[in-house]
């Protein structure tokens, strides 16, 4: 009989996580605080499936989404740091008292940081019958016609202060175009209404983008980096269409509450990161516009303070302001 590849890449994690591969199979919770669809609920959802194999869990994933992310990172900082509830989250995470008056948690102090799962590039798309077309010349086009008349040109909004927030209004601003930005709670229902024709325009995931970009539901701008995707290379980056500099890169990440032991954190990691070199999990990844990130718990905690210092830039720069 075959035995599938799924099985035996959790079996060759078995003899690197002792501590958890003998342990009694217990349930563990991981908190998606957003939609069920986007980008954050996909990739959670891969690795929880993966992670629970592995580990020899059951790995239940629960969205908690509303208050731009903060309803479920609450619930996972209130919880006990047995081992038995996490954090699935993206960048927004860090943002949180940058966007919010009220956060009852501190992003960063009341958290154990366990891994990053995956980073991904975004895109600047559009609904096809709001936006100018133009091939490469499209972006051109579009910021001149944003500048005649903002009020045509809505931006949807995954989240405040999410990296397509910061992308957004630093478009905006380099535009030099005053567009409303309409915040929703996840990816998913921003790209339905600029599908459906209620927004214009949204800076989205690429990979949540993409099969509507394929299908001409979606037109496609410029990816927001300093470089074209391999997933999707006609399309091309923003500094091409003239705009430098504006260079915003999703990811992803796995936390646990503030006090969870550091043999747990560690074990957790060491799983991510055998994982994330597994052939499935990169296809899977790459389905998604994602690459998977094999970084240890302490490049990982570096990270988080280089990023935390990145985004309060960006955001002062952008006029962003807590509501």
């Amino acid at each position: 009989m075959r035995i599938p590849r799924r099985t035996l890449a959790g079996a060759a994690l078995l003899p690197f996580l002792p501590g958890i591969a003998r342990a009694q199979r217990r349930t563990v919770r991981l908190v998606v605080p957003a939609a069920p669809g986007g980008a954050i609920d996909v990739i959670g959802r891969i690795y929880a499936t993966r992670l629970g194999e592995a580990l020899d869990q059951t790995w239940v994933v629960e969205n908690r989404s509303g208050a731009n992310n903060t309803l479920g990172a609450a619930e996972v900082a209130r919880s006990a740091p047995d081992g038995t509830t996490f954090l699935v989250n993206a960048d927004i995470h860090l943002m949180a008292r940058r966007v919010m008056r009220a956060v009852p948690y501190d992003p960063v102090a009341d958290f154990t940081p366990i891994a990053r799962l995956a980073t991904a590039p975004m895109v600047l798309v559009g609904n096809p019958r709001a936006t100018p077309d133009g091939g490469l010349a499209a972006l051109v086009a579009l910021v001149a016609a944003m500048k005649a008349k903002p009020e045509a040109f809505p931006f949807a909004n995954s989240a405040l202060g999410a990296m397509g927030h910061l992308a957004t209004e630093s478009f905006k601003r380099q535009a030099g175009a005053d567009a409303l930005v309409v915040s929703y709670r996840g990816t998913a229902p921003a790209l339905t209404d600029v599908l459906s024709g209620n927004a214009a325009l949204m800076v989205a995931p690429l990979g949540s983008a993409l099969p509507h970009i394929e299908a001409g539901r979606l037109r496609a701008f410029a990816i927001m980096g300093p470089r074209r995707s391999d997933r999707a290379p006609s399309i091309p980056t923003v500094g091409e269409g003239g705009m430098p500099g504006l260079d915003f890169t999703l990811w992803y990440a796995l936390w646990g509450p503030k006090g969870l032991a550091a043999a747990e954190a560690d074990r957790l990691n060491a799983a991510v990161r055998i994982l994330s070199g597994d052939p499935d999990i990169r296809a899977r990844m790459a389905d998604q516009g994602a690459e998977p990130v094999a970084e240890d718990r302490a490049g990982f905690t570096r990270f988080i303070e280089m990023e935390s210092e990145r985004t309060a830039r960006i955001a002062q720069v952008a006029g962003i302001q807590p509501e």
